[in-house]
């Protein structure tokens, strides 16, 4: 008799459990955590939504690393900023792996991109290719022209539709990291490769949400076929892998038709394929160079720029005299008969600790991405095993009263020292991920973020929302994605003066 397909998944499954069964026990003393089941460990206790908070019960009740497994495979969580750079940092080449995401990685196809790329020579070679484009401080300097442009666009959409606030945002983002990754330059209002890059990503905070897809426990599910009952994530899965795959090659195809013309704008991809080293195969260099690209907006630039300054308007409707001390500084430094520039910075000293208070409040990433153990480890005297998963509790860190004092209420005062007390930790040390791991574009998201505040601040009263004369003061609240946005809330966007709108509409 011929074995089928079915037949096979059941021998996979069957060979899984038995692995299971027959693995060996811990050689050292896990860390703390909830009990467990026989076999099934703590699949039950994993939670599926808002993971931040579980994970933060358990670092009140257990201590800096809790521990869990499921189904066989071991969770380390670590929920505060010593603990994670201790590991993450100063061991990055024990905890520098990415886990095997089989929904997200796999068979939707993010594995190629440097946030999921295994620990090796590509991406150490990927992250080289973004280093050399973003990461010194000159390179970001040379970016600040674009930075102040694209921001005043940004301002001139807002006051003409400021009800749509949040679509203008995600158009700046995607406008300003289409022209560095690929010289690409959006059309004004409806673009679509912005249309394409905003249905991936979105995609991508469905799918790499962790204990979500059942094939991440148990992944011998990847062989059901596409026929079997209840296999309807298998198809969404294809079809998610035909959009990424586009969003990434279509861009590629437009810089290299460009440079074919002679007419192709300087950018991350026009360079690296002009440096190609000739000893090395040409297909897998527009492969890595490829994907390289895709990591500006995979790699959480373009999602992180986008939550952080809708993070702004939020808090500046629910803090109206944060704005107005932001507003007078900027008043008292630039004047009003111009917009702040970046030459500004170091004197902006209030407007900068808004932007770090953007980056804690907002947690925009509240679990960061995980890490993998490459081998085992005995850390702080618990064994972490071989093939963790190693989940940051960074929405948890940047809320932990031990490190901020009233966490939950934006203070940018909090990042200012005085005679009496020192500046609070800076949440840059987390945001943005630990170790060998962290964001390459990090200097780039903060730029771009530091822009919009202080022009925004400089342009805009944001206030609050009067319904049937009651004022409306929105919850800070978030969604629920890798990438944590603020969910739709009432304001209003005006003008500070007339003198104000002028600085924009005249050019």
């Amino acid at each position: 008799m011929a074995i089928t397909l079915f037949d096979a998944v059941l021998a996979g499954m069957a060979l899984w459990l038995a692995k299971l069964v027959l693995q060996k026990n811990p050689r050292g003393r896990l860390p703390p955590g909830p009990k467990p089941l026989p076999l099934l460990g703590n699949i039950f206790d994993l939670p599926r939504k808002e993971q931040w908070r579980t994970f933060s019960e358990w670092g009140h009740k257990y201590g800096p690393i809790s521990y869990a497994s499921a189904l066989g495979k071991s969770f380390v969580v670590l929920n505060d900023v010593h603990t994670a750079v201790e590991m993450l940092d100063k061991k990055s080449a024990v905890y520098s792996d990415r886990p095997v995401l089989m929904m997200a990685g796999e068979l939707v196809g993010w594995r190629d991109t440097l946030p999921f790329t295994r620990y090796g020579e590509r991406l150490k070679e990927t992250r080289k290719y973004l280093h050399g484009a973003m990461g010194t401080r000159s390179q970001i300097e040379g970016m600040h022209g674009l930075f102040e442009a694209e921001t005043r666009a940004f301002l001139r959409h807002v006051l003409k539709r400021p009800e749509k606030v949040a679509e203008c945002i995600r158009e700046t983002a995607g406008s300003v990291i289409l022209q560095l990754t690929y010289g690409y330059k959006p059309k004004e209002g409806k673009d679509d490769l912005v249309d394409l890059v905003e249905v991936t990503m979105t995609q991508f905070a469905e799918v790499v949400q962790p204990n979500v897809f059942l094939v991440d426990l148990i992944p011998p599910l990847q062989y059901v076929p596409l026929w079997f009952p209840g296999a309807g994530w298998k198809k969404k899965a294809e079809f998610y892998q035909q959009t990424l795959q586009q969003t990434a090659a279509a861009p590629m195809e437009f810089v290299k038709q460009q440079m074919a013309k002679g007419t192709a704008r300087p950018s991350l991809v026009s360079n690296l394929l002009e440096k190609k080293n000739d000893r090395k195969d040409v297909a897998d260099q527009d492969n890595t160079i490829k994907w390289a690209a895709a990591a500006m907006y995979g790699g959480a630039c373009f999602f992180t720029t986008v939550s952080a300054i809708y993070s702004l308007f939020l808090a500046m409707t629910i803090y109206p005299n944060v704005q107005r001390k932001a507003q007078a500084e900027i008043d008292t430094v630039v004047g009003g008969d111009r917009l702040p520039s970046f030459s500004d910075r170091g004197s902006l000293l209030y407007v900068d600790a808004v932007v770090s208070e953007v980056f804690r409040w907002g947690a925009l990433a509240p679990l960061g991405l995980p890490h993998t153990s490459i081998e085992d480890d005995i850390h702080e005297g618990y064994f972490i095993p071989k093939g963790s998963v190693i989940l940051t509790n960074v929405k948890g860190m940047l809320h932990d009263e031990k490190v901020y004092a009233d966490p939950w209420t934006f203070k940018p005062e909090r990042f200012i020292a005085t005679e009496e007390r020192p500046a609070e930790l800076d949440p840059r040390t987390c945001c943005f991920g630990f170790g060998r791991r962290i964001c390459p574009g990090l200097n780039l998201a903060d730029a771009t973020v530091w822009a919009s505040v202080a022009m925004s601040l400089a342009i805009f009263d944001i206030g609050r929302k009067v319904i049937d004369n009651v004022e409306i003061v929105p919850e800070a609240l978030y969604g629920d994605e890798i990438i944590s946005h603020p969910l739709p809330f009432p304001c209003t966007i005006k003008s500070r003066s007339k003198s104000a709108e002028a600085l924009i509409l005249s050019e």
